[in-house]
């Protein structure tokens, strides 16, 4: 199971929301580069990072930061937040950005999407599932579709590879992951490789996940709280 820290990014800052909410923001550190370099000193391999100002403007505002990670870590960086067009996608592929998450856009545009998958690679591009009740939301999570994971997911027949899928409910909330719904999606999709992200709060949970033999876990609060030790996280790295 892939262990992959979060850096969310405002204003060009790490940052955590709870559940989503703009309103509730909390800021760990002025500098992305220094939280992702602790990362990377603790033998962790992967980083998950969301410009979640780009997310609300519908196209990558924090790039000298994610060139900068991309750069100056060995990481495996995937990117997700307002990606709508083959020019950003291009663009951070090009960088050195290893995936690229594609969420409304998505749902949005399935059939431009399949052809971006056709065009990069289905390697390249994680379908960025993100939930309510089961229900896909939108922008940042600031709009709510009545679309459920599982037609959401169905839009992908042929080219779904990776799925990273966020818990809206219980993200930020340290309340533990929605073991469920990931096993849910494991038994419609079992050929995909799912990444569970929401809710982790304590070693226990990563072992709940890692029993469900889920691809990887996405994990944020949980660092920045010290709920979780680095130390700790190294003993679940390859």
């Amino acid at each position: 199971m892939k262990i992959i820290p979060a850096i969310d990014i405002i204003n060009g800052q790490c940052v955590r929301l709870t559940q989503g909410d703009y309103e509730q923001k909390k800021v760990y550190n002025n500098n992305p580069l220094e939280v992702a370099l602790e990362f990377e000193g603790a033998g962790i391999k992967y980083l998950h990072v969301v410009d979640l100002d780009g997310a609300k403007a519908g196209s990558i505002q924090n790039f000298t930061i994610i060139e900068k990670l991309v750069k100056e870590t060995q990481l495996r960086i995937d990117v997700g937040g307002g990606i709508k067009t083959e020019g950003d996608i291009r663009r951070l592929l090009n960088l050195g950005v290893a995936q690229v998450n594609l969420g409304s856009i998505a749902a949005k545009n399935p059939e431009l999407v399949n052809e971006w998958m056709d065009l990069f690679g289905p390697d390249k591009i994680i379908i960025s599932a993100d939930v309510r009740n089961e229900k896909i939301a939108l922008h940042g999570w600031q709009e709510q579709s009545m679309l459920s994971i599982y037609d959401f997911l169905q839009l992908f027949p042929s080219k779904l590879l990776h799925v990273t899928c966020t818990d809206i409910a219980t993200d930020g909330m340290l309340s533990g992951p929605n073991l469920s719904l990931y096993q849910k999606i494991q038994g419609r999709f079992p050929d995909a490789s799912i990444t569970a992200s929401g809710g982790v709060s304590s070693i226990k949970d990563l072992d709940a996940l890692l029993k469900l033999k889920v691809d990887g876990v996405i994990i944020g609060k949980a660092i920045y709280e010290n709920k979780i030790s680095l130390t700790e996280l190294s003993k679940y790295v390859n």
